[in-house]
């Protein structure tokens, strides 16, 4: 009879999980037994030993069989802790390398994506809030992402891709980055999320997926945009406004036509 061939992976698996029996094992007759016995000293002072020698005879004692069911016990939590703590390795560990496979395949569409220009569900944004012209913050760039996402919203989705110049040139964000407070990715995704939140209404953000690549030794970032379950619109002042994608751009509607669009777009 042909013996059963065991893959690798399972076979490496089955090691691995051994290892962490063992140790767990170990630690809790090794650790957690002699620190409960240090513990138990203190509470009922059960002899004029000090804490250190009593926990070292209780494991010695415990060594020699003496003490055979605790023993036992404390090898079996060290089991459990340690097989519990290795599951949620592995999963983390599984996560992690998934969400590294996704923002790989990300990054080697990026450049593919860039290379087709912008079209009704793709637009580039040097910045989100860095007047690269004025050389100065410009909150104004940041209506002009809002109305984009907005428009992305209010239609079929898309994709708005900030640290890209109009001609496809990878700017980068290192200048939006000087004018936050956490200047890394995580302060930008919390800048442009709160301006989304504030400026379309915080079900809005729902709708919104971001991602960062590095291009050029740049950061890229990705927003992706699904449809809206309502009409979003913009809040400016007391005049909340309503922006459509129509081909390349991103257009405002007057009343009437945001009337009859939300109508078509979103019938109750």
């Amino acid at each position: 009879m042909t013996p059963v061939q065991v893959p690798w992976r399972v076979r490496s698996q089955l090691r691995t999980l051994l290892l962490f029996a063992i140790i767990g094992m170990a630690a809790g007759i090794f650790i957690l037994y002699p620190t409960n016995e240090f513990v138990y000293f203190y509470e009922h002072r059960p002899s004029q030993a000090t804490p250190v020698a009593f926990a070292a005879s209780q494991l010695q004692q415990s060594l020699r069989g003496g003490t055979p069911k605790k023993t036992a016990f404390y090898g079996v939590v060290g089991l459990i802790l340690s097989i519990s703590a290795a599951g949620l390795y592995s999963t983390l560990h599984r996560r992690s390398e998934r969400i590294e496979q996704l923002s790989a395949a990300l990054a080697g569409d990026l450049r593919a994506l860039i290379a087709r220009g912008e079209s009704a569900n793709l637009e580039f944004k040097s910045s989100f809030r860095w007047d690269l012209r004025e050389n100065r913050v410009n909150r104004a760039l940041e209506a002009v992402v809002l109305k984009t996402l907005a428009g992305y919203m209010n239609g079929s989705g898309g994709t708005l891709l900030i640290g890209v110049a109009d001609d496809g040139t990878i700017v980068g964000l290192d200048r939006d980055y000087t004018t936050l407070k956490k200047p890394d990715r995580d302060g930008f995704e919390q800048a442009l999320m709160t301006a989304i939140a504030a400026k379309l209404g915080a079900d809005a953000c729902r709708t919104v997926q971001i991602v960062f690549h590095s291009l050029e030794n740049k950061d890229v970032c990705r927003v992706m945009v699904s449809p809206a379950h309502r009409p979003v619109y913009v809040k400016d002042g007391d005049n909340p406004r309503l922006y459509v994608r129509t081909g390349v751009s991103t257009r405002e509607l007057n009343v009437q036509e945001a009337i009859d669009y939300t109508a078509a777009r979103w019938p109750r």
